[in-house]
């Protein structure tokens, strides 16, 4: 009954509000006379006559007064429901979940949060440090942050990051008590601070290339970790050295607290790289913090 009705009582209510059929018809973009069979059906439906009509003028009933008065106000609510829907459509809103580096959060997407976050103070980001492969859709992400030779094929990736290059660095006290390496075999003879990795558990060999020449080296020592930033304190604290983005480094080789070497062999890789798992629309809050990481450089 409600769905049957509630047409006609939207075209009863601009009749009674309008005190007018001429206006009513032409709000509600149909012809006087379409409006007017509207109304007596819906009169003859109640059993009950809601506009008293004469050649100059329309007015409603007792009964048509106290329906335009009981349902008048809730089809006004439910608009002002429906207008609110519309603003938080044109309001970015939500959660993003992105699976990302701690370095990639600390040098790509801390910055970018603290001018984006509070232009949209409704959208909310979390993000999960990790430096496994995880399974973005299958663990509720949106959204991922790795280098670009290492995002799965099958995801849609955006350069959010600029080429990265490695460095092998150590304190100088560590090379004031041994000679400096000159070539990546000679690693084997110190102490190297490895990276652990989530995925199978296995420790991150270190990649060289000099001259077309590719190497990757096992290197063994004292610490082991799970971030680079704890092999940056392992690198200051003189436990041997450290395989570091050269970008975490640079302040500390400036300042001497670090000495690089073996800087000819390491090698550039594909910058940081946004991927995610589909080209379907986005929602507005996603494809803002998509632009506003997107690598111009």
């Amino acid at each position: 009954m409600l769905r049957e009705n509630a047409t006609d009582l939207l075209a009863f209510l601009a009749v009674a509000r309008a005190r007018s059929f001429t206006k009513a018809a032409a709000k509600l973009g149909v012809s006087q006379s379409a409006l007017s069979h509207t109304i007596r059906a819906l009169e003859t439906r109640l059993g009950l006559r809601l506009l008293t009509r004469t050649t100059r003028s329309v007015s409603p009933t007792e009964a048509g007064e106290h329906l335009l008065q009981s349902i008048g106000p809730r089809f006004e609510e439910i608009e002002r429901e429906l207008a609110a829907l519309s603003h938080l459509r044109e309001t970015p809103a939500g959660r993003i979940r992105i699976s990302a580096t701690d370095h990639s959060l600390d040098w790509l997407l801390r910055p970018v949060l603290q001018t984006f976050l509070p232009k949209y103070p409704d959208i909310a980001v979390e993000v999960c440090c990790d430096y496994g492969f995880v399974d973005i859709a299958g663990q509720g992400f949106d959204a991922g942050v790795r280098l670009g030779e290492d995002v799965a094929q099958g995801m849609i990736a955006t350069r959010i990051g600029p080429d990265m290059r490695m460095a092998v660095v150590g304190a100088p006290e560590y090379f004031a008590r041994h000679p400096a390496p000159h070539t990546p075999r000679d690693l084997t003879g110190h102490a190297c601070n490895n990276l652990r990795l989530p995925t199978n558990g296995g420790l991150y060999t270190w990649e060289f290339e000099k001259d077309g020449e590719r190497l990757k080296v096992r290197v063994s020592g004292q610490i082991t970790v799970n971030g680079v930033y704890p092999l940056l304190n392992a690198a200051l604290d003189g436990f041997g050295l450290s395989y570091i983005p050269q970008n975490i480094v640079a302040p500390y080789l400036a300042e001497g607290r670090l000495q690089q070497v073996l800087e000819d062999w390491c090698p550039t890789f594909a910058g940081y790289h946004l991927y995610y798992p589909s080209r379907r629309q986005a929602a507005p809050a996603f494809a803002l913090l998509l632009e506003a990481l997107r690598f111009r450089g």
